[in-house]
């Protein structure tokens, strides 16, 4: 059953440097053209399922945003005309930028039923926010969530990212502070990655970027932790944040490893066993679509084997962990007889708890997630 679907907006009006997301310039795109293939896309893919009603769907980027109302509301009326939404739709989120969320858009989404905005902050410094290629500024962010709430958005969820070039402890416990006075539901706080491809890859290759070291990235992860639970917020994955009730139900679909379509440029989609990712250059993306109704550039049938890996790493970035029943009932194997030497090494290092019916990442663990991850790969 699919019951989840993600929607990507490859435009931008700006790109950011840490960025390596499918994405490009807004000016001389075919965005009301991309649109028309997004919606046959989902027409064509939902006619290939029974009727399965919606619980979540998600419009990420790129920048959604980027869109002008009009073909918001285009892109919306597709959504709703193509994908089941029932009753059962518990979450329609979408990504926004600061600065970029007029009224005009927001009153078209809430009029859609969007409700839930991931709003892309990332620093409350303006100098940071610079160095990084945001445009938006500390004024920008209060001014978007005075107005999405005026216009009845209560459940919104700001992004931030921490270990940014010559970012300092001080500063990241100043945009905590800045971010939990603004008495939001939710909040994601990410380490800078840098992925290839990217400005600061390039810079980082040339030795220009100067990132803080592991031990300061460290050090704010662990701040993000205690000011978030202080203030009343459940941890409830690795890098999300949430008052009781108000947790990411789209992205809880990916690490329960829940079916989920992917639409348009780039999208990656899990249904039936099969995992996906779309062709990613516009031109190319619209052109397959037009052609055969669908944009594919890979699909791959998961074994059973990686079904149970894939359970482990992404089910152990929820805080609760894996459950040891339902890995049984779903694959017919327990977790010990599947990764015996896996699990027995990592609780001994003091990485996983082994506790009841749940296996999970003790708080040492958390701080070295992707090592965890990779051990069950290699199994």
């Amino acid at each position: 059953m699919v019951q989840s679907a993600y929607i990507h907006i490859p435009f931008c009006h700006h790109i950011c440097h840490y960025c390596d997301f499918n994405k490009v310039f807004f000016k001389q795109q075919p965005v009301d053209e991309y649109i028309e293939m997004v919606i046959q896309e989902m027409k064509y893919a939902t006619g290939k399922q029974p009727d399965d009603p919606m619980k979540t769907i998600f419009i990420g980027g790129g920048t959604p945003t980027a869109l002008t109302p009009q073909q918001l509301e285009r892109l919306l009326e597709g959504i709703t005309s193509e994908l089941n939404l029932t009753s059962e739709l518990i979450e329609f989120a979408v990504e926004a930028n600061p600065g970029e969320l007029t009224e005009d858009k927001l009153i078209v989404l809430k009029n859609a039923g969007v409700n839930r905005l991931s709003i892309g902050v990332q620093s409350f410094n303006d100098e940071l926010l610079k160095k990084i290629g945001r445009v938006h500024t500390k004024k920008d962010v209060f001014r978007t969530i005075e107005q999405a709430e005026k216009i009845g958005f209560d459940n919104l969820s700001l992004d931030l990212i921490y270990a940014l070039p010559g970012q300092t402890v001080e500063d990241f416990q100043d945009t905590l502070t800045t971010s939990l006075s603004l008495d939001v539901k939710h909040y994601s706080a990410y380490s800078l990655i840098i992925e290839p491809k990217t400005v600061f890859y390039n810079l980082m290759k040339k030795g220009k970027l100067s990132l803080p070291p592991q031990e300061l990235e460290a050090e704010m992860y662990e701040l993000a932790m205690e000011e978030m639970e202080k203030h009343g917020f459940i941890q409830y994955e690795i890098s999300n944040y949430a008052k009781p009730g108000y947790e990411s139900q789209h992205n809880l679909t990916y690490w329960n490893n829940e079916d989920y379509y992917g639409f348009g440029a780039g999208a990656h989609g899990y249904v039936n066993g099969v995992r996906t990712s779309n062709i990613g250059p516009v031109k190319k993306f619209i052109d397959s679509v037009k052609e055969k109704n669908e944009a594919f550039q890979d699909l791959h049938h998961v074994t059973l084997s990686e079904k149970m890996e894939e359970e482990m790493f992404l089910g152990l970035r929820r805080t609760k962990g894996v459950s040891h029943s339902l890995f049984k009932q779903k694959y017919g194997v327990s977790i010990e007889d599947k990764f015996p030497e896996t699990v027995k090494k990592l609780v001994h290092q003091g990485l996983l708890q082994n506790e009841g019916d749940f296996i999970s990442l003790t708080r040492k663990g958390k701080l070295l997630g992707n090592e965890v991850f990779q051990e069950f790969l290699l199994s």
